[in-house]
């Protein structure tokens, strides 16, 4: 019987397998033909060249990546993503935290919080720019507003759905506030802080984008602008390009993070 149950076992671990690397396939296949048939669509005039670009153009661009500064401008665009990002989250958890802690704060609030996350943060780009100066801190800035709200109703939201059972249980044995913090509410939302974290560098990167298309000297974004403004669409499409690449790896880098976390958490318990 227990053979039997391997058996049935190993072979639904290898479907499984079969069918990851059946969707990669896929995937790998419908973006070569999707290159290829934008080549192709390119050289015989179907569509324009100058407008779209087109993968052999790009590839050249990226081949002269030390000569037209592409590699420092990606440098800049991820240096300021991941500060905005780690500051967003921080910032916007311990907030979550004191709005948790406190039920009359957390009142007062509300109705500011559901404001500012309905507020368009491109709007206080202008403002963001006076008050801390244009350049990287404004960039920052911009990052950090797009993302720290969304942190603080997420991080809130899945503090207050803590299971109350739980809770009063810890309360019948008197309990404080603070251990029932941070013995339950906080490790209960580990799965939300991760869900944060995989929201967040998608908004910090926009936020990033956003702040370089408003006032910038370098970035992937500045060079959208510039590339649209002087019609070196090669440029532009590569730098757009360059971007989607750099949000996948971001948002791998998340999925690792929570990988680790979630095997020291089953190693600890």
């Amino acid at each position: 019987m227990i053979n039997e149950l391997s058996i049935d076992r190993k072979k639904y671990l290898l479907s499984k397998k079969r069918e990851k690397l059946l969707i990669f396939a896929c995937q790998i296949l419908s973006l070569f033909l999707l290159i290829v048939a934008w080549e192709i669509l390119a050289n015989i005039g179907i569509i324009d060249s100058f407008i779209t670009s087109q993968p052999s153009r790009i590839w050249e661009t990226l081949l002269n990546a030390p000569n037209n500064d592409l590699l420092y401008h990606l440098w800049v665009t991820c240096y300021e993503t991941i500060i905005g990002f780690l500051l967003g989250t921080t910032i916007g958890t311990i907030i979550a935290c004191i709005l948790w802690w406190s039920d009359f704060v957390c009142k007062v609030a509300d109705p500011y919080l559901v404001i500012l996350n309905s507020l368009p943060k491109v709007a206080l780009g202008p403002v963001i720019i006076v008050w801390v100066g244009a350049g990287a801190p404004a960039i920052i800035t911009m990052a950090l507003a797009i993302s720290l709200v969304v942190t603080v109703l997420e991080m809130l939201n899945g503090f207050k759905n803590t299971d109350p059972n739980i809770i009063k249980m810890a309360k019948t044995f008197n309990a404080s506030k603070w251990q029932i913090f941070f013995k339950i509410v906080l490790p209960s939302n580990i799965s939300t802080l991760i869900n944060a974290l995989k929201v967040n560098i998608g908004l910090s990167l926009v936020g990033v984008i956003s702040g370089e298309f408003l006032v910038s000297k370098a970035g992937l974004g500045y060079l959208i602008v510039y590339g649209g403004q002087v019609f070196k669409l090669d440029l532009v499409m590569t730098s757009v390009l360059v971007l989607g690449v750099v949000a996948a790896l971001m948002y791998q880098a998340v999925l690792l993070l929570e990988k680790l976390i979630l095997r020291f958490i089953m190693h600890k318990s």
